[in-house]
């Protein structure tokens, strides 16, 4: 059904090129993801297994989350006003 609306709207010419771009946009966030993992996630991991990045307790990652999201609220509020 949303492949057939997509060329309904006029945004696609035909149900095989909704797909094309489904894939190309699924190929695109999978090579998104392995560079994060990669560039981010394993040299942070391999430094908490050495030991020389620091671990929060669940804790202080709470707070940090109170923090952050009392930020957003307060910055939506002043865009808001």
């Amino acid at each position: 059904k949303m492949v057939k609306d997509k060329v309904l709207s006029g945004d696609y010419a035909s149900e095989s090129e909704v797909i094309r771009d489904g894939l190309r946009t699924l190929i695109a966030r999978d090579a998104a993801v392995d560079k994060w993992l990669r560039d981010e996630v394993a040299p942070t991991f391999d430094a908490v297994l050495n030991g020389t990045e620091p671990l929060l307790s669940s804790a202080e990652v709470k707070r940090n989350l109170e923090v952050h999201m009392n930020e957003v609220t307060r910055r939506g509020r002043t865009a808001a006003e």
